[in-house]
């Protein structure tokens, strides 16, 4: 009986993929996520929201933890996780206390059978069934660059940056507040549905009016939008200067060279140089904030810019280089969930997972790399 077969013929293994905004939660083998929820709960005394990784100790993350994957199996996917196994997607430079509370909160709690713990940008990676490419993660608090060769990650080239979703809707908010809107109307569901709604990235060339000091060259903005607020009467106007601007904050140029093609330009140079071209050619961008309109065009223009007339990075690529994007197969805020997904109807599951025996001999979580003591006897 081929192992696809044997694996999903117990219970299907249960993928998370925890996020510091919102967390996607289903089975192996599927499509696409049972749920995506916010990665927050509810206080029973005041009834306010907190985000999960809001404590202040190991003891108030493991209880956070516990309320929350019960939400999660009770509420959501309706299923018992006792002696279920389970895939964890996980950043990699993820902090090591979330990863042990987890697998405590997993093994001790709930029972749960195996857990195996996946970096996120190399099983993104594998729903396009390729070895190799630059994976650009922009997520909720930060954008992460990681190159990937032939199945393995290069791990001294990585590179992260702050702006991420929660950047954009900063921004959203400081030039709606310099219109005079209320900022009790700016919730934190607002800006994103404001974002979502009604923001692009702009061209290269709209781009470098809106940058210029000369208000000739300056570009005529899109047209203003009115944004009326769920249960309330009050509507917010938004300029079609701050439409096509708020995106702006991951492409500014300055001497740090840190935006986000400086970002994944030096994390490909910072790779040897027989694996730069393939790299070049293999750019998966994927995350929440990947999903807004523009972003690739204008990320591809800005890289063929650098490429081309930044003298820093001419004299390091050689050759003539064409920057390639790979599409994702589904959307890209569950991509490396999807990746989970796939990973957990494969033998991996049985092979690389940390099992309740090996994690109870030790009650520790052993490093990705290296998974000797994962394996069950035998």
């Amino acid at each position: 009986m081929p192992l696809y077969e044997s694996v999903m013929q117990e219970k299907p293994p249960i993928v998370l993929d925890i996020g510091n905004a919102y967390t996607k939660l289903g089975f192996a083998a599927e499509a696409h996520p049972r749920k995506i929820i916010p990665t927050e709960l509810v206080v029973t005394k005041t009834g306010e929201t907190k985000q999960l990784f809001d404590y202040a100790s190991t003891e108030e993350l493991y209880d956070q933890l516990v309320d929350f994957l019960q939400i999660i199996f009770f509420k959501h996917l309706l299923v018992s996780p006792k002696e279920r196994k389970f895939v964890i997607v996980e950043n990699i430079f993820g902090q090591t206390i979330i990863r042990e509370t987890l697998a405590r909160v997993l093994f001790l709690h709930f029972d749960v059978s195996s857990v195996l713990f996946m970096p996120a940008h190399l099983i993104a990676l594998s729903t396009l069934a390729v070895p190799t490419g630059v994976v650009v993660d922009i997520g909720y608090t930060e954008t992460t660059v990681m190159p990937v060769y032939s199945g393995v990650q290069i791990m001294s080239a990585f590179k992260d940056h702050s702006y991420g979703s929660s950047a954009v809707h900063a921004e959203i908010k400081r030039q709606l507040l310099a219109t005079g809107v209320k900022e009790s109307l700016l919730t934190s569901s607002v800006l994103e549905d404001i974002k979502i709604r009604t923001c692009f990235v702009t061209t290269f060339e709209r781009a470098q009016g809106l940058a210029s000091d000369d208000e000739s060259k300056k570009p005529v903005p899109p047209p203003s939008v009115d944004y009326g607020i769920c249960d309330s009467d009050a509507v917010i106007s938004v300029p079609g200067s701050l439409r096509e601007s708020v995106y702006e904050i991951m492409f500014e140029q300055n001497n740090e060279r840190d935006s986000l093609p400086h970002l994944i330009l030096r994390a490909i140079l910072e790779c040897t140089l027989d694996v730069r071209r393939a790299l070049v050619e293999s750019i998966f961008v994927i995350g929440g904030g990947a999903m807004v309109m523009g972003l690739q065009s204008r990320l591809k223009q800005e890289l063929q810019q650098l490429l081309a007339n930044d003298s820093y990075y001419a004299e390091r690529f050689h050759g003539e280089l064409q920057f390639k994007f790979y599409q994702s197969i589904g959307k890209q805020n569950f991509t490396a969930w999807l990746g989970g997904a796939l990973c957990g109807a494969t033998d991996l599951i049985q092979t690389r997972s940390l099992t309740k025996e090996a994690y109870l001999r030790h009650e520790h979580v052993p490093d990705w790399s290296n998974l000797g003591d994962n394996r069950q006897a035998g």
